[in-house]
């Protein structure tokens, strides 16, 4: 089984601070556990880094490349697949979706991947299943 992985749920596996953590480090060692891809993109990848840099600093920057990142299976958004989630976020016409959101939903349409390792809701919304269940 294919996972997605979300900036969501990569920032409240590393931080303490977020009411989220407990969950996220407990469903990040079942996922660890299991025999299935950790997916996620680049773009999650700059998203994930920016916000740990903003609200953890540096050294969680480093903690992330060095014990997240070679563990998952990143996708790289090419033009195609920017151009139509950018397509998709105009067309939604509301501030609650991010580029990065609506780019996340079009590599799991492509890969064929179900399900999402995340706490944002809008995955739900665009149909597809969440880890951890609530």
């Amino acid at each position: 089984m294919g996972v997605f992985v979300d900036t969501s749920a990569l920032y409240a596996a590393l931080s303490t601070r977020d009411e989220c953590h407990d969950r996220a480090r407990t469903q990040w060692t079942v996922l660890l556990n299991e025999d299935g891809d950790l997916v996620t993109s680049n773009y999650v990848l700059v998203e994930t880094m920016a916000l740990l840099g903003r609200r953890l600093g540096l050294q969680a920057v480093r903690d992330f490349q060095t014990a997240f990142v070679p563990i998952l299976d990143v996708s790289w958004i090419e033009a195609v697949l920017h151009d139509r989630a950018l397509s998709a976020l105009l067309a939604a016409n509301t501030r609650e979706l991010s580029l990065v959101d609506c780019t996340s939903f079009e590599v799991m349409r492509t890969l064929g991947l179900q399900t999402a390792f995340a706490f944002d809701d809008h995955f739900r919304a665009q149909g597809f299943h969440m880890l951890p269940d609530a």
